[in-house]
């Protein structure tokens, strides 16, 4: 168990050296189409960014207003955020009349409007011409350091399909000690961070994931998995990182 925990600081110490967002924008072009539904040409439709984990991100485009209700995959993920329909600086409007080309981009941040980490993310697109479920598809992109444009083969009521992620800079967040100490640093999920002028407390897995995110300085993760995790500090002049781990 010792050699176990020591191989996992060494880990964590190469994430904390490395710990960086990649600043950037996602451009995402499809043409829409029916689905045969019985008020077709008359549609609504809805992108949307989800993480590996298929936890929602963002919203980038929804055209849906009265019958959201049938997007319900887009429904799904929502409420499963605790944020239904969310459209957080997202392209909307009401059913569109006919079907054309779809535009809408994302610049790697969340609904909250905080930073993502590098990964794995996809594209979700649904779309339905009736009061059913209708159309949807995702599709797979990485946001890191570098560019990358995929053309997808068309699928049911989206065809001529662009996601291009072009990076544009590398935030890395400021590590720096500064008097602040989280006791316990190992626990069962529930610690404290000591220190003065803290204004917000993140929990972060170690890809980056936002776990936890509170003003408080009493932290309480015992429903997550055992295992190395990153608390991000903000205090009044900086960031600061540390580490705990959860057994």
């Amino acid at each position: 168990m010792k050699n176990n925990i020591i191989g996992l600081v060494f880990v964590l110490s190469f994430s904390l050296a490395s710990y960086s967002q990649t600043i950037g924008n996602l451009a995402v072009t499809t043409t829409t189409s029916e689905t045969g539904g019985n008020f077709a040409p008359r549609n609504i439709v809805a992108i949307w960014i989800e993480n590996e984990q298929g936890e929602f991100v963002k919203t980038l485009l929804a055209y849906a207003q009265a019958r959201k209700t049938h997007l319900n995959n887009w429904q799904a993920t929502t409420t499963a955020a605790g944020t239904q329909y969310n459209t957080t600086d997202a392209i909307t409007g009401a059913t569109r009349s006919n079907h054309g080309t779809r535009e809408c981009s994302w610049n790697g941040l969340d609904y909250n409007n905080l930073a993502v980490g590098d990964g794995t993310y996809y594209v979700w697109m649904e779309l339905t011409d009736k009061n059913a479920t209708g159309n949807y598809s995702s599709f797979a992109f990485n946001k890191d350091e570098d560019p990358n444009t995929q053309t997808p083969d068309d699928v049911p009521s989206f065809s001529s399909i662009s996601i291009a992620w072009q990076p544009t800079g590398v935030s890395v967040l400021e590590v720096n000690e500064n008097n602040i100490s989280i006791v316990p640093n190992q626990s069962n999920g529930i610690f404290s961070v000591i220190g003065n002028n803290i204004i917000e407390v993140e929990v972060r897995s170690i890809s980056g994931r936002l776990i936890y995110k509170s003003k408080s300085q009493n932290i309480d993760i015992r429903n997550q998995q055992a295992g190395i995790y990153l608390v991000i500090i903000q205090t009044e002049n900086t960031k600061i990182i540390k580490k705990v781990y959860k057994y």
